[in-house]
This record gives structure tokens, C-alpha cells and sequence, in this order.
């Protein structure tokens, strides 16, 4: 054979057999961890953290493998105190309760004395130092006067509260003595999108370990603190037993603590976010208590209707609503309507940055707040008082639901307003400084009614028109065009705050 066609035979083989190696490679499933590859798909994933091209992801069998063992059981124990104890978020609303404090694998035993029975229920936590320190929530060891930790290894250890914050349901407690535990790895909740597949591991119904998998249905859900509240929900599967137990991506990292359902779908769970958490480690691991900054205003975002009604000149940023008296922001001559747009010149594009970079400061330290007032932009230093705690709101001494069943109003904003007496402002412990009219009347089918409008508030002004009788209410309402967008500013007895609303008007 002749020596060049032997050359060419064996160049044309050697390029086929690069050829069919680059595909077959090109078709290679992902490394898993602890294989050949795992720390390449370690760095681009790391990668991807830092906002390039996502890497493979793990399988969930995978994830489980990894972080499965720092998953721990939270046993709490404690003794009746007068009555069944009952998470907030049952006394808040109704709609959500929490997977320990209303039921979960809690079971009252015979402690020998029948007037004073043990209260216990089971929650979830997971390990984050090797030494013993594990996350999980507030509410599941809550005034419980012994908690006794389950390790995967069967292991069944007491534990103590190094610290516990009930505004965002967060606690921190440590089994003593031990070294070399398995460790949840912690991710960014920052990076994480709807739509994105989560697991949960936890102990629901007293099945231990056991695994759900879903994706991030919703980000920032507001349920018990407007303020505060920033949930992930999810559709992965979360039963009584699972609070206090990781919320964990693809990646391996635990993004959020489980911490609620509702009581009325399924598949709706709630986690919060991790970052919550590492925001208040060292608070809580140093002094076993959370502080917080706090201004003593009630903002709501600026958005298109607000702007159009009250003709602000930003379309960006947090209204102020209401100023509590002797607040803070009462002594730095906050105002309502006021709009903060800048904190430390950092510009605020709305209420959650502001109060969230607010709640971050430390009590006692001054904040610089820019605010356009009137169309004029100023600027004042406010000293920083310590947040109050959460509390439950008084009752509704006169509020009464709408009866969707009475027939509609004719005035043109859809609800019916008369003057306050003596009687009234008594009864509803309505303060002097609150000049307006009662709303008696609210039509179900109407803008108002969508706005929030409630029977039992007090409308104060009319695109800042103050409204001090029922003449002048009808007589500014009738004023109004089909099409209007009205800013109303009403006054909420039962929770003692004022509040924006818009209504736009529609044409009767």
C-alpha cells in the first residue's frame, strides 16, 4: 500500500475518533457530588452566584444526601400556663397557621398531677456550626421549659436557647458538648426566582426526614407583619412538624427556614427567606435578643394612582402615612404625605427598602432621611429609637363586616359617611386630634370596597382636602369625574394608624 494513502487512512481515522469523542463527551451527564467533576460543578455554580451563566445543577437525590444529616427533630416541652398557647399567626389570621403551635404531633401526658399537664409539640431545626448550634423557629420553642434534640444518628440530646426572635419567627439553640457535626451549608435567599425548584426536609406528623420538592411560587409574601414579613412560598409539600426545618435549592444551600402553611389550601407554604436569619446571628448569638431601628412612621409605596391624585413630583419611593406621636420621626418634623426618597443618600425606590434598611440600623445611631414635601426636597437627621416588639392589635370595638347582601349605594364613591359624636368617638376611643366622618356604609361592588374601605373607619381627607362633615364628604365626591383617581386618607380605630388609599371613580 502506498505510503501516502497510508498517512491519509490514518489522519481521516484519527479525526473521526476526535469527532465521536466530542460528541459522546458533549452528551455526559452532570458530575454529582463527590464525583470526578464535582468541584468543577462547584465553581460554576459559584460562578453563577456571582451573576454568570448558571452551572449544572445537582439532582435532588443528590442535595438530600448532602444536607440530609444536618437535619435534626426539635422536641419542646412545656407546662400548661392557664390555657392552650397559641402561635400569632393563628391570632393574626385565621387563613395560616403554623406547622407546630396548632397541633403538630403535640400530645398532652399524664405528668402526674392532672391540673398541670406537659404541653409538647415537634418541630425541625438544622445544624449550621459543627459545635452544635441549630436554626429553626421561634414559635417552636416558645416558653418551652425543656427542648430535647434528635440528631440523624439516632441521638437524642438536650438542648438550650441561645437566642429567639419573635418578629421573624427565628431562634437559635445549641446542644452542648459536641464537636464535628454535620453542617447545613447556607445560601443567598436574595438570588432566588420564582419559579426555581426548592426541597424541604423536616419531620411532618412525626414522620422524620422526609423530603417534599416543589418550586418558589411567590417572593416577599406579606402575612403577619406588613412591615417586616418578606416569606417565600412554596409549593413544596409542608405539613405540621416541618417548622423550623430548611428550604434548600438546587445547590445544596438551605435559602429559607419553613415556618407556615395555610389552613385552607394545599401547597401553600411559607418559608423565611435565610438572609433574615444571618442578618441576626451575631445579634442573637451575643446578646440572645434582637434590636431594631425604628423611625415611628407607617409608609405605602408611591405607585401610578398615588402619584396621579395627589400630583407628586416622583414616581418613586415611600409615602408617609401616618407619624406616631412622640416618635422620632415626630421630632424630626416628618410629616404625612411627606416622600422619603433617599436614606444616607441612597435612593429609596420604596417602603420595604426603607424599612428594612431602617430595621438594620442600631437604636441610638442617626440616619440622614430625604423627603420631598410640596414639591420642595429637604433633608433631616433622625436619631434612631429601638423597634417595639410585635403585638397583637386590640380589638374592633366598632367595626362590623359588610353585608354583601344590602343593596348599593348611590353616592358616587360607593360608601355611605356621617358626622362623629360623642357616643361614637367614645366608643370607638377615636383620639381628639381626629377630625373626619364615620364611613357607616360600604357598597361590595365598588372601587372602594376593592380599596379597603371598611365600615367603621373614619375618612379624614380627599386628595388632602379635609373632610370634618358628611356635607362636605358629598359635596367632594360628587365633584369627582368618572375616570378620577381620589386619594382617600382614612383613620383605622381598631389598629389606632392612618393610611393612603386611592379609589378611582367609575361611572354609575
Amino acid at each position: 500500500m502506498p505510503r501516502r494513502f497510508t498517512y491519509v487512512t490514518l489522519t481521516l481515522t484519527a479525526v473521526v475518533a476526535f469527532l465521536v469523542g466530542a460528541i459522546l463527551a458533549g452528551g455526559r451527564r452532570p458530575a454529582i457530588a463527590g464525583g470526578p467533576d464535582s468541584k468543577n460543578v462547584a465553581n460554576r455554580s459559584a460562578g453563577a452566584r456571582r451573576g454568570g451563566p448558571p452551572g449544572p445543577a445537582l439532582n435532588f437525590a443528590d442535595v438530600v444526601d448532602r444536607i440530609n444529616s444536618a437535619v435534626v427533630s426539635v422536641d419542646a416541652s412545656s407546662r400548661a400556663r392557664g390555657g392552650r398557647r397559641r402561635h400569632n399567626s393563628d391570632e393574626d389570621d385565621p387563613d395560616l397557621f403554623d406547622p407546630f403551635d396548632l397541633g403538630l404531633g403535640r400530645r398532652e401526658t399524664d405528668s402526674g398531677d392532672r391540673n398541670d399537664p406537659t404541653r409538647r409539640g415537634s418541630g425541625t431545626g438544622f445544624i449550621i456550626d459543627a459545635d452544635g448550634s441549630i436554626l429553626t423557629n421561634h414559635h417552636v420553642i416558645d416558653r418551652a421549659d425543656r427542648i430535647t434534640v434528635k440528631l440523624s444518628d439516632g441521638r437524642s440530646l438536650k438542648a438550650r436557647v441561645i437566642g429567639s426572635d419573635r418578629d421573624t419567627d427565628i431562634a437559635l439553640i445549641k446542644i452542648d458538648g459536641q464537636s464535628g457535626l454535620p453542617v447545613a451549608s447556607l445560601g443567598d435567599s436574595s438570588l432566588l426566582r420564582m419559579g426555581e425548584w426548592v426541597c424541604a426536609i423536616g419531620n411532618p406528623l412525626g414522620y422524620e426526614h422526609s423530603v417534599t420538592v416543589g418550586v418558589v411560587s411567590f417572593l416577599g409574601r406579606k402575612l403577619f407583619d406588613a412591615s417586616l414579613d418578606d416569606y417565600i412560598q412554596t409549593d413544596a409539600a409542608i405539613n405540621f412538624g416541618n417548622s423550623g426545618g430548611p428550604l434548600i435549592n438546587m445547590r445544596g444551600e438551605v435559602v429559607g427556614i419553613n415556618a407556615a402553611i395555610s389552613s385552607h389550601a394545599t401547597g401553600i407554604g411559607f418559608a423565611v427567606p435565610i438572609n433574615v436569619a444571618t442578618v441576626i446571628l451575631d445579634q442573637l448569638r451575643s446578646r440572645g435578643r434582637v434590636t431594631r431601628g425604628y423611625i415611628g412612621i407607617t409608609l405605602r409605596d408611591v405607585d401610578a394612582d398615588l402619584e396621579a391624585s395627589l400630583k407628586l413630583p416622583v414616581n418613586r419611593g415611600a409615602l408617609i402615612q401616618d407619624v406616631n406621636h412622640d416618635s422620632p420621626g415626630e421630632r424630626a418634623g416628618l410629616r404625612p404625605y411627606d416622600t422619603v426618597v433617599a436614606l444616607d443618600d441612597r435612593p429609596m425606590t420604596n417602603d420595604d427598602q426603607l424599612i428594612h434598611e431602617i430595621a438594620s440600623r442600631a437604636p441610638g445611631s442617626s440616619v440622614h432621611i430625604t423627603f420631598v414635601r410640596d414639591g420642595r426636597q429637604a433633608t433631616v437627621t433622625v436619631q434612631l429609637a429601638e423597634r417595639p416588639g410585635r403585638e397583637k392589635e386590640r380589638g374592633r370595638a366598632g367595626a362590623a363586616p359588610v353585608d354583601r347582601n344590602k343593596p348599593a349605594t348611590e353616592e358616587p364613591l360607593g360608601f355611605v359617611v356621617r358626622d362623629l359624636d360623642r357616643k361614637t368617638i367614645e366608643h370607638l376611643e377615636i383620639p381628639r386630634t381626629i377630625h373626619g366622618v364615620l364611613v357607616t356604609k360600604v357598597e361590595p361592588m365598588s372601587a372602594s370596597f376593592d380599596a379597603g374601605v371598611e365600615r367603621g373607619v373614619v375618612l379624614l381627607e380627599i386628595n388632602r382636602q379635609a373632610v370634618e362633615s358628611a356635607a362636605e364628604y358629598r359635596r367632594l365626591a360628587r365633584a369627582a369625574r368618572a375616570g378620577d383617581v381620589l386619594a382617600l386618607y382614612i383613620y383605622l380605630p381598631d389598629i389606632d394608624q392612618r393610611r393612603l388609599v386611592t379609589v378611582r371613580v367609575e361611572d354609575r
